[in-house]
């Protein structure tokens, strides 16, 4: 896209969560100005979050398609098929789509928008809401690695953002996306633990959120494995290590890595439908 960013029109064609926070994150760049992005959405509900953050706002998809270069499609995977033939004949090679719908491959968007159309598939996850999210974005045929870079610059404020292959954007959505909800029913678990052992529930459920989020930042910020950073709990016959016995027991690890797969292959089912 060769405009400059501060004159970077950008459309978001659905108003949830996820369309919410990358538009939050894409202003915090800096590089976007609020008046050039418009938002979409069949009713007023999410509206007039993004009218606070200055954005404009429309039920019309046609008109955000009209009024954009960056185009964000942020609806349920089963509509994109409607939605995409509804602004269709108003995308043109100056445009380049970015779809969150998981499971909708990069083929079935290129088929359903006119040719050389740059299209791109982002998946991100709900921490993005607090800009601590992941994505992932992989480039259709049309996308250059400047759409790439741009992407990666625009979205840098919503978290991690990485690229590669389409097939490892349904792993991803199995291990990021669908991961956030283990991560919170680990969290359940573990103040339930606290709870049995005599601790309130309330302050049970603080421990165990403060557990998560120092054990997240030491993962991404000291460098080390996961692997790594559990030795170093662990001392010989402690506290730890029979409580990881007492896990590997119960098959979290498997059903850790089988929840993953489940979740990867319900997002290619959903592509493939």
């Amino acid at each position: 896209m060769e405009c400059e960013l501060s004159q970077l029109k950008v459309g978001f064609v659905g108003a949830g969560n996820m369309a919410y926070a990358v538009a939050e994150g894409l202003l915090k760049s800096g590089d976007i100005s609020a008046d050039n992005v418009t938002v979409s959405a069949p009713s007023d509900r999410n509206l007039p979050r993004f009218q606070a953050l200055g954005a404009r706002v429309s039920h019309s998809n046609t008109e955000v398609a009209c009024a954009s270069r960056l185009l964000f499609i942020a609806v349920k995977p089963h509509l994109v098929p409607t939605v995409l033939g509804q602004i269709s004949p108003h995308v043109t090679r100056q445009h380049v789509v970015v779809s969150v719908a998981a499971g909708v491959t990069l083929a079935t968007l290129e088929e359903l928008l006119p040719d050389g159309v740059g299209v791109v598939r982002l998946m991100p996850n709900l921490p993005c809401v607090l800009q601590e999210g992941a994505l992932l974005l992989a480039r259709g045929s049309g996308a250059g690695p400047g759409v790439e870079s741009l992407l990666k610059r625009l979205l840098a404020p919503c978290g991690l953002v990485e690229a590669g292959p389409e097939g490892w954007i349904d792993a991803h959505t199995g291990m990021s996306g669908s991961g956030v909800a283990f991560v919170y029913l680990f969290a359940e678990a573990l103040a339930d633990g606290g709870v049995k052992m005599g601790i309130p529930a309330a302050l049970a459920q603080r421990i165990a959120a403060q557990t998560l989020l120092g054990a997240g930042l030491m993962l991404r910020d000291c460098g080390k494995p996961a692997s790594v950073l559990r030795a170093e709990v662990c001392t010989p016959g402690g506290t730890t290590i029979h409580g990881l016995h007492a896990l590997e027991k119960g098959g979290v690890r498997a059903a850790v890595m089988s929840a993953v797969e489940a979740a990867t292959e319900r997002a290619r089912e959903l592509g493939r439908k």
